[in-house]
């Protein structure tokens, strides 16, 4: 049994995707950041930098913070997901997860910030923000020119993408203009799995299609 702390952001949509596509049991665990419970004793144990996704595995009574080592872990754990065992095909995978992590998380993340919750503050930061995260999805919109999947079959490098992009209002994003990525997240929305792991840990509304 797998123990997921989790809230209703892209980075935690990531890892309960992942567990639904594998079909393990879990235990959703939710930790509310909008009542700052990501500072609780109990939960920096597990995850001492205080975000959220985080995991406890009663299996191998190993802990894990942060996204993509946790997609990580258990795709190596499962033997799914993640390319195949050895040569391009795993590094590929591995390369698209970092960059998302090292690229279209932060930088959406600001847009975010800036776009969503405090638009009017800081115009050189909406444009600077806006700005990157719409090259971003250039960047995806080539790679995925002639393929149904970021490293051409599903991987982790799907799961860790699509909740970012699951937020393509809030980055101002007119997904028309990138056909693209508009039609690879609508065929990832259509998964079942995807769908139940984007209500955890509780049903925030629909998934947005453009």
């Amino acid at each position: 049994m797998i123990d997921l702390y989790t809230w209703t952001t892209p980075n935690g949509r990531k890892v309960s995707i992942m567990l639904e596509e594998l079909g393990v049991p879990y235990t959703v665990k939710p930790i509310d950041i909008t009542k700052d419970e990501q500072f609780q004793p109990s939960f920096l144990m597990i995850s001492p930098n205080n975000r959220i996704p985080a995991i406890f595995d009663h299996e191998t009574g190993q802990s894990l913070m942060e996204s993509g080592a946790i997609l990580l872990y258990l795709a190596d754990k499962y033997g799914r997901f993640d390319g195949e065992e050895s040569g391009a095909g795993r590094w590929r995978v591995v390369e698209w997860l970092m960059w998302q992590m090292g690229g279209l998380g932060p930088m959406a993340g600001q847009a975010h910030h800036f776009l969503k919750f405090n638009p009017g503050k800081a115009p050189y930061a909406e444009e600077r923000y806006a700005t990157e995260t719409r090259r971003l999805y250039g960047v995806l919109e080539r790679r995925l020119a002639g393929r149904d999947f970021i490293a051409d079959e599903y991987s982790i490098a799907d799961m860790a993408c699509w909740p970012w992009i699951s937020r393509f209002e809030w980055q101002r994003i007119d997904l028309a203009e990138f056909p693209n990525v508009r039609d690879w997240y609508r065929r990832i929305a259509a998964r079942p799995a995807v769908q139940r792991g984007y209500a955890v840990p509780k049903d925030a509304g629909p998934i947005p299609m453009p």
